[in-house]
């Protein structure tokens, strides 16, 4: 069978297929480990151009998902659900209402919430079919709660922050940061560096995004393919993932990778190909669990405050990682990899 053999299945305890002919679902909910608690991950609609690309993609994410909630302390295990946008006009009522009623026959084995192509309104939709569901809006002034994004913005800017200390020994006045995305996540991005003094270049395949980038942080503008090229200190890959591998390495300008794509590196050994280069990878699954952190304290019943403190915890993790790659004299990624693997009972990773 395919599963057992895919080279993206790392003993993942369950792969759930959905499908639903009356609202057009066709989604995969992929279980990676409940050791640590129920699996929570977002849930992220794509055009797949296929069921094995969004297989793929639904198996990559879930363990990374894993490895982002044991670095940040949570008692939660890893877990995604992505759904295959239909090719028809759809109603996205019926489609997130079908959705629920899957994640609820999970029993509380996974917890879902936004990622990309979902939104608060679409959870609302999800969380009328069951209680197994984030990210949806304050249920009282200073809870926990509402889109997460904002909440990875700010982990992301803490790590960028960290990463230009620790590689540059300076702040982030006039860092030039190269940002691939502006979408929810890089805008917020983009405010805060802006905010802190960073020269911002920008790319996106929004004209309009990129404009409004331009017009609010007097951004300089690049294409989307070629923005790991612009002169910059740090590159923030803000978009899809896998961007990075050995052609844009040997290409990149910047001295700093630290952005909120999940899986940025497409193998294993592109972590060792930064280090070749004397390039700081930051690891993309510490850098952007803020959103995850947010949703577990709004299901847990917590308040923004404590939602914020562990945000800002995100680069003592990071700093860890760097101190600990150079003693071992090891790539950022296999450390990261390491530690997260130990917390959550499972030996070496996979490649």
């Amino acid at each position: 069978m395919v599963l057992f053999s895919h080279p993206s299945n790392d003993a993942h305890e369950g792969v759930h297929v959905f499908q639903d002919h009356e609202s057009g679902l066709r989604g995969i909910v992929a279980i990676h480990s409940t050791h640590l608690g129920p699996a929570a991950g977002g849930c992220r609609v794509w055009n797949y151009r296929s069921g094995e690309e969004a297989l793929t993609d639904a198996l990559r994410l879930s363990r990374g998902m894993s490895y982002k909630n044991a670095l940040a302390g949570l008692n939660a295990g890893g877990g995604k659900a992505v759904i295959l946008a239909p090719p028809h006009r759809f109603d996205r009522r019926e489609l997130f209402e079908a959705f629920g009623r899957a994640v609820d026959s999970l029993g509380g084995r996974y917890i879902t919430a936004e990622d990309v192509g979902s939104t608060v309104q679409d959870m609302e939709c999800v969380g009328s079919q069951t209680s197994h569901v984030a990210g949806l809006p304050p249920d009282r002034p200073a809870s926990a709660g509402g889109h997460p994004s904002p909440w990875t913005a700010l982990g992301v800017f803490l790590a960028i922050k960290s990463a230009v200390e620790h590689r540059f020994g300076r702040s982030l006045d006039g860092v030039r940061v190269a940002i691939q995305g502006l979408g929810n996540v890089g805008f917020n991005l983009c405010r805060s560096l802006h905010d802190a003094g960073a020269e911002l270049i920008v790319s996106d395949l929004s004209r309009e995004r990129m404009l409004a980038a331009k017009t609010a942080f007097r951004a300089h503008t690049a294409p989307v393919d070629s923005i790991h090229l612009a002169d910059s200190d740090v590159f923030a890959p803000c978009a899809m993932g896998g961007i990075l591998d050995a052609r844009t390495i040997a290409e990149l300008a910047a001295k700093v990778v630290c952005g909120a794509a999940n899986n940025q590196l497409s193998e294993a050994a592109d972590g060792e190909r930064l280090r070749g280069r004397g390039i700081l990878y930051c690891p993309d699954y510490v850098v952007n669990a803020g959103g995850i952190i947010n949703v577990m304290a709004e299901h847990a019943g917590l308040g923004a405050a404590t939602a914020e403190n562990q945000v800002r915890q995100i680069p003592l993790r990071l700093s860890e990682i760097f101190f600990r790659a150079q003693a071992e004299d090891k790539p950022t990624n296999e450390v990261a990899d390491s530690l997260a693997r130990a917390l959550i009972g499972r030996g070496e990773p996979i490649g």
